[in-house]
């Protein structure tokens, strides 16, 4: 098996520093639509758009995280962790989550360390759970975890693993946000660093089963705080405390997203907003699920 589930859980985490400047953030929010959000008039220079673009504003999205330093850690570097050997073909994001602990700064230099913290058998399919830990100076900045879902290489009886499936929200949603995915947008999103082929080259596309080339699943998840951020939580992205989401299917360039969200109703759930993402043009073939943002 080209998964070695006991080797991989026992390996010596892996640590290195990771630097960011303004300018990364500030191409990492035009790759996931800063500047063309349909709700606005004349959305590139909107006060609300500049936020996410003009250096003197700059705040950054939680998402980044997934990309700081490195581009899209917890898939690439998963894969050459030791006891895991995988056609990259056969890999595919499986679900995302990212804790942050303070808010991330326009630029910085930090101490990455990942490791795998799990992996689990789902018969058809292997999922190692990538976690990366980042701090500098000053202590933790956030958690990432990738749940990385390799085909074909499942069922050697290990452990299933949790169930991360949310119970459906009651109701009709607070709010619906839809989003134009761009033609070029993941040759944009990728200048971020997720340099994956499947995401601009057609034979590699058709190789893994795609008809033509796919979103990032991190460019999804980054639109979707994004619109998340803006319709509910006034635009402040310090509210977010943690993201959470379950990559259900591809998105295809030139695609609208439809994005709805629902408050959460009871003190229970208060703090926290549930989210499904569904491809408008495939008669809302699901995208994101299990998705939930919780904020203060």
């Amino acid at each position: 098996m080209p998964i070695d589930a006991a080797l991989a859980l026992a390996a010596e985490p892996r640590s290195g520093e990771i630097s960011w400047t303004s300018k990364d953030v500030q191409l990492y929010h035009l790759g996931v639509g800063a500047g063309a959000n349909p709700d606005k008039r004349s959305p590139a220079t909107d006060p609300d758009e500049l936020r996410y673009t003009l250096e003197s504003r700059l705040h950054v999205l939680p998402s980044f995280a997934t990309v700081a330093g490195a581009g899209s850690p917890g898939v690439i570097s998963g894969l050459s962790m030791p006891g895991v050997d995988v056609d990259l073909a056969r890999v595919l994001h499986g679900g995302q989550t990212v804790r942050v602990h303070r808010p991330l700064p326009v630029e910085g230099t930090a101490t990455a360390t990942s490791r795998i913290a799990a992996v689990y058998d789902k018969g058809k399919a292997a999922v190692l759970v990538m976690r990366t830990e980042v701090t500098d100076t000053e202590g933790p900045l956030w958690t990432n975890e990738a749940q990385i879902f390799v085909r074909g290489e499942g069922g050697w009886g290990g452990d299933r693993g949790p169930s991360a499936r949310l119970e459906p929200p009651a109701g009709d949603p607070d709010k619906v946000a839809e989003r134009p995915i761009r033609e070029d947008q993941a040759l944009l999103y990728r200048l971020s660093g997720d340099w994956n082929p499947l995401h601009a080259d057609p034979e590699f596309a058709k190789v893994a089963g795609f008809e033509r080339p796919i979103l990032h699943g991190l460019c999804t998840y980054g639109i979707t705080l994004k619109a998340v951020v803006d319709t509910l939580l006034g635009g402040d992205v310090s509210r977010v405390r943690s993201y959470a989401t379950r990559f259900a299917g591809v998105v295809y360039p030139g695609e609208t997203l439809r994005i709805s969200m629902w408050r959460g109703t009871s003190p229970a759930s208060d703090g926290r907003i549930q989210v499904s993402v569904t491809s408008v043009d495939r008669d809302d073939a699901p995208v994101l699920a299990d998705t939930l943002v919780e904020h203060s």
